[in-house]
């Protein structure tokens, strides 16, 4: 009776053991995606769980989903055209954290993605995250001119219209966009290009101001040489008035015709 006793002891520690071992706790700030039966029903099949999981039966998998913020940043360098076809480059980075209710459809519609020594969202990084960005920069390139993008407010304007479109396409797919860079970077002959080119124009600037004050001062020459004139005749402004007075008629004045008033009192002379 005794060694019964301690045979079915031994039984259930031993069952207890297994189930133990067979146990996988999921990560705190984190949610477990649990998926059973191979996941051959499809969605239903996956459902969000906490605390520890038998993963030991057939057809169970747990997936490790983090909550907290995660950091990314585009593994190689994009190369990237406007739409006047200059070639430019962007290294975007971004972080992001995952959406919990979206936590079944992340894993559902990426499971095939995990595998190796990669953690579950560094693969949909990798394969999935970074070529949508790709995607939506080069798109967004297309739309702008070089001189759209290299003057003040340029690059900035187009990386609040990637961030969106990012942002947008984030959220399809379970994520949460929380800050975006693109770090736009032109090669160094395009830049002395756009230099060259401003210098120009603030050089045509200057000159066409210079071209407007010296008009200015050969007009104002051109005045005070009539003026000299009408002076030396002996035509001063009161004896303009007073003739101006004598021909006027009564009728109603013509306003800026004095030069016609100067030929008649010439004419009289």
């Amino acid at each position: 009776m005794n060694m019964n006793r301690l045979l079915a002891v031994s039984v259930i520690a031993l069952s207890g053991l297994s189930f133990l071992s067979g146990c996988t706790r999921v990560e705190p700030n984190s949610v477990g995606v649990l998926q059973e039966n191979y996941g051959k029903n499809g969605k239903s099949d996956f459902t969000i769980t906490q605390g520890s999981v038998n993963t030991m039966m057939p057809g169970v998998e747990l997936y490790q989903v983090p909550l907290f913020e995660q950091r990314g940043e585009v593994s190689s360098v994009l190369h990237l055209k406007s739409s006047d076809n200059t070639d430019f480059t962007s290294k975007p980075s971004y972080s992001y954290r995952v959406i919990r209710d979206r936590a079944v459809d992340i894993v559902f519609n990426n499971r095939q993605l995990q595998g190796g020594e990669k953690q579950f969202l560094d693969s949909i990084e990798d394969n999935l995250l970074e070529t949508r960005i790709y995607n939506i920069a080069k798109d967004a390139a297309r739309e702008h001119s070089t001189d759209e993008l290299m003057q003040n407010g340029g690059q900035t304007k187009f990386e609040e219209e990637v961030q969106k479109k990012v942002a947008e396409e984030f959220r399809k797919q379970g994520f949460e966009l929380m800050t975006f860079t693109s770090q736009l970077e032109f090669t160094q002959k395009v830049k002395d290009r756009i230099e060259t080119r401003n210098e120009v124009s603030q050089n045509v600037a200057v000159l066409d101001q210079q071209i407007l004050e010296q008009k200015k001062k050969n007009e104002l020459a051109e005045l005070r040489a009539q003026e000299n004139i009408i002076r030396s005749k002996g035509l001063t402004p009161e004896i303009l008035q007073e003739k101006y007075i004598e021909t006027w008629g009564g009728k109603t004045p013509i306003y800026g015709q004095m030069p016609t008033l100067t030929k008649s009192v010439e004419a009289g002379k």
